[in-house]
């Protein structure tokens, strides 16, 4: 059974960080390309950033500088560094594992950036 579960989520003030972690299980983690996905209320869902299987990274121009993906194949987890937050990265972030055609989604953690 595919699982993907997000924490770390949380209120946090402007200028503050978080970090997001999603531990993975029942397929090769190690093989699939993770990523962060964001959707706030009433915009459209929105790929942050993503690793692939070799450690290429991708990182959404709104984000650039700010957030760092990481990963641990040992530990089977994905990590979400976020730094420098902002009003507009309050979202339900989500976890999410991509090899071909095969594609598993978390349940998503909330980050709520607000004073």
């Amino acid at each position: 059974q595919v699982q993907l579960v997000e924490s770390g989520g949380g209120l946090v003030q402007p200028g503050g960080s978080l970090r997001l972690s999603c531990a993975a299980s029942g397929f090769t983690f190690g093989s699939y390309t993770m990523g962060w996905y964001r959707q706030a209320p009433e915009k459209e869902q929105e790929l942050v950033t993503a690793i692939s299987s070799g450690g290429s990274t991708y990182y959404a121009d709104s984000v650039k500088g700010r957030c760092t993906i990481s990963r641990d194949n040992a530990k089977n987890t994905v990590y979400l560094q976020m730094n420098s937050l902002k009003s507009e990265d309050t979202a339900v972030y989500y976890c999410h594992a991509q090899r071909g055609w095969d594609k598993y989604w978390g349940q998503g953690t909330q980050v709520t950036v607000s004073s």
